[in-house]
């Protein structure tokens, strides 16, 4: 039973195909370069090349899979081109669902994101509120698009689930930084400040193996997976904890508006991302905490706390020499 995934050379795709070559599957990676890609896929999967705006690269390579991960998607929070976010996010997911229902797929697990949910700073929330409502950015509402049209796709028989990750952290690609990247600076002591608020973070293995429990999962069951909500200051002191780096100071609110404002402003003008991109303060700020109840109950999965993540990531790659 051959396996196609796609978005493998990021941090989500790459644990979801190492999960599944850990457990014997026959996996397929859909990618854009091969060369290029060989660095960043685990070994033991078949590089195919293609791209998930291209219908035809796709239905070559789901050729023969009867199960398909969606995990290609553009985590930026800026872009030169904001319409490039619904061209990847929400198009890439329609050109590849749409070739999974003519292939006749026996799964579709499709990596969405805690963004499509809604609720008030400090609220709990679970699987049950979808927010109806656009979002506040351009990142957001390409990925409300493509969550509704897979859900509209299930009626027309896509035997589709959902997988909501928070931020993710933890080995992977060095090419796809994230989270990982504030991380490491942390670390390093190059954070001269702390933005407010806060994140809920989750392990890249644990969300690997979230993706690979839920394919057994009924056709539109979604899944959160989370460890829980940290505060800024509450993830630089297990930094500080797991290697001795300070704790920086955090920025006020107000102020961290005030430079988000101003660099996207002077960005029209340069044409480069801003120093705080508009999407990544908004994340921050926005405050509620998800839940991952149901994957526990439902799945039997279970987050690693960050103490024991960072440690795992802090190994993996260590400090560079001084």
């Amino acid at each position: 039973m051959r396996v196609l995934v796609t978005g493998a050379t990021g941090l989500v795709g790459h644990n979801i195909a190492a999960e599944l070559l850990r457990r014997g599957r026959s996996v397929s990676c859909l990618v854009r370069d091969v060369e290029r890609a060989r660095a960043a896929v685990p070994e033991g999967a078949e590089l195919v090349a293609g791209d998930v705006t291209d219908r035809d690269s796709v239905s070559r390579a789901m050729a023969g899979c009867t199960v398909v991960y969606h995990a290609a998607g553009l985590p930026e929070q800026w872009l030169r081109d904001t319409a490039t976010f619904d061209r990847i996010n929400r198009g890439g997911t329609e050109v590849v669902g749409e070739a999974a229902l003519a292939a006749g797929v026996e799964r579709f697990v499709h990596t969405s994101t805690i963004d499509v949910f809604r609720g008030a700073a400090g609220e709990r929330y679970d699987e049950t509120m979808l927010d109806p409502e656009p979002k506040g950015t351009h990142y957001e509402r390409s990925k409300q698009a493509a969550d509704r049209w897979v859900a509209a796709a299930i009626a027309r028989g896509l035997p589709a689930v959902f997988v909501h990750p928070g931020a993710v952290y933890g080995p992977g690609p060095a090419a796809s930084p994230g989270t990982n990247q504030f991380l490491f600076d942390l670390r390093d002591r190059k954070v001269p400040a702390l933005l407010p608020g806060g994140m809920p973070v989750v392990f890249s293995r644990d969300v690997g193996l979230g993706h690979v429990l839920a394919e057994r999962a009924p056709v539109g069951s979604r899944y959160i997976l989370v460890d829980r909500y940290y505060t800024m200051q509450a993830i630089a002191a297990a930094v500080r904890d797991a290697c001795g780096s300070p704790i920086p100071r955090t920025l006020p609110r107000w102020l961290a508006r005030l430079v988000s404002a101003a660099g996207e402003l002077l960005s029209r003008l340069t044409r480069r991302p801003p120093l705080l991109p508009r999407g990544q303060l908004h994340f921050l700020l926005w405050g509620a905490h998800p839940s991952s109840d149901r994957a526990e109950q439902d799945l039997g999965w279970h987050a690693t706390p960050l103490a024991q993540g960072l440690a795992a990531l802090l190994a993996a790659q260590p400090s560079p020499p001084q």
